[in-house]
């Protein structure tokens, strides 16, 4: 039984990546689209980097994990999307009436979006390094934050899957995952938190998971191996992954059980 579940989310994954692959447009405008957003927070805000709170910090390597994460809520919509365009062009149905594991069936697309980001992430992270990036922890500090970037990834495809089932809707599938672009500005997407000024962002970047996936990432970018607040950002994705998971569980069975 468990070869047969890892076997068809294999299966599942491989035709999920090569529908996209056969729709290249489906994913180079996000790549392109953070990519940008590196450059121009590069040339506009690098200058934050001279106060004394950045401590001589390379603002380069600050705000990659903004593009990395930015990627991850616009890249793993697409297993939301590849579920509804499997609904809607009657392929969900036809695998409901196969042998597969139902729960194949909603890994597969997961673990698809997952990659998919992956591959952005390495795209980023190598135009961070022709823009001069410099990794305080080497190449095994590059490795955590691909780690990150996958389990981040992991649970954004989670959540764009479980509202793909429950809505079979293009339009509503896509829009429930921009809901999420606000998390990442009430976070310490430009400034440290010492510096942010409002007591209300204060509290809205403690609260929020993205903080700690910002902070985590540079960690190792910048200060090296500071293993408490890696940890924090292993926690939050964990917590984040079992929560989105568990909603795409939930979501199939009751769609399997609608038909």
């Amino acid at each position: 039984m468990g070869n047969s579940v890892w076997k068809d989310t294999w299966l599942i994954t491989v035709r999920n990546i090569k529908t996209t692959l056969r729709n290249p447009f489906s994913f180079i405008p996000n790549l392109i689209i953070s990519a940008f957003f590196l450059l121009v927070y590069e040339a506009g805000l690098s200058g934050i980097a001279e106060l004394p709170t950045f401590e001589g910090a390379n603002y380069l390597a600050f705000i990659l994990p903004v593009s990395i994460v930015s990627a991850a809520i616009g890249g793993a919509g697409g297993a939301g999307q590849g579920i509804v365009k499997d609904i809607e062009n009657g392929f969900f149905s036809r695998l409901l009436l196969t042998p597969a594991s139902r729960l194949a069936i909603v890994l597969g697309p997961i673990i698809a979006g997952m990659l998919q980001l992956l591959v952005q992430t390495i795209l980023i992270i190598c135009v961070g390094f022709l823009l001069g990036l410099k990794v305080e922890t080497g190449f095994l500090g590059v490795l955590f934050v691909l780690l990150i970037a996958i389990g981040w990834g992991l649970a954004f495809a989670g959540y764009s899957a479980g509202v793909a089932l429950r809505t079979k809707n293009a339009q509503a599938s896509q829009s429930g995952t921009l809901i999420f672009f606000p998390l990442i500005f009430l976070s310490t997407t430009f400034v440290p938190y010492e510096l942010l000024d409002a007591q209300w962002l204060k509290i809205a970047a403690t609260i929020n998971p993205t903080t700690y996936i910002f902070e985590s990432m540079r960690s190792v970018l910048i200060d090296g191996w500071v293993f408490s607040e890696m940890i924090q950002g292993i926690l939050a994705i964990g917590i984040a992954c079992a929560i989105t998971i568990t909603f795409a569980a939930v979501s199939a069975k009751k769609a399997v059980a609608r038909g």
